[in-house]
């Protein structure tokens, strides 16, 4: 019968085992959003393909965290703070998916953007995913280091996002109103900053779950949000 220090030390090994999962699928999921904003800047519609296709190994990562998680449950039972890890190793595996999703969708709608006339307007789309992939980065970096004070800091920094949306979408419509013809392209467009604002909300559930984890509980008060298009 295995000693203790054996399932401890298999248990840990399984536990890096699911944490590189993770790490890999916040890899790919980041460079998938800056590929999606470069294909749409040089308006590369076979370079967009290859983006939403790799959205493919996304998901695979997600059904392998899973997997994973189940068998840790199932074979080891945690309690307590492992529990929690493996907790939110699920959660934040399915927030990573989802960004994922958002990007692929941005290198969709930037293939019909390419049967148009570019839009001056686009110009802001590169600076809102920049800072939303800046947040993800950080939420990622949080969760490896068990970092709660930089959890604490992405789900405040979500704002930024907001405002920069905000912002956008003001535009957009400006320039939808100024000139009919620019409707259809606009309107792809606020469904990309959507998108992209969309993956600053998961990149603070992953800073919550992180903060979930060291703590056992989630952050108190609440967020600042100054996404204002519903207004």
């Amino acid at each position: 019968m295995p000693n203790h220090e054996h399932i401890v030390k298999s248990y840990d090994s399984e536990l890096d085992r699911l944490y590189g999962e993770i790490t890999r699928m916040g890899e790919i999921a980041t460079a998938q959003l800056d590929a999606a904003i470069d294909v749409m800047i040089r308006r590369d519609t076979k370079a967009a393909e290859r983006v939403v296709a790799n959205d493919d190994a996304i998901d695979a990562l997600e059904h392998e965290v899973s997997h994973d998680v189940l068998r840790l449950l199932a074979l080891r039972q945690p309690m307590a703070r492992d529990l929690r890890e493996v907790y939110a190793a699920l959660r934040i595996s399915a927030d990573i998916e989802r960004i994922g999703d958002y990007a692929a969708n941005v290198a969709k709608r930037s293939m019909v953007l390419n049967q148009s006339t570019p839009v001056a307007a686009a110009h802001g789309l590169p600076a809102l995913a920049k800072t939303a992939n800046l947040l993800v980065r950080d939420a990622l970096l949080a969760f490896r280091t068990r970092d709660d004070k930089l959890a604490i800091e992405v789900w405040n920094r979500d704002a930024e996002v907001d405002a920069q949306y905000t912002g956008l979408f003001r535009e957009l419509l400006t320039y939808m109103m100024e000139d009919p013809r620019n409707i259809t392209s606009c309107a792809h467009l606020l469904f990309m900053a959507k998108n992209i604002e969309r993956i600053g909300d998961h990149a603070t559930n992953i800073a919550e779950n992180t903060y979930f984890l060291v703590h056992g509980e989630q952050p108190l008060g609440s967020r600042e949000k100054r996404d204002t298009t519903a207004e």
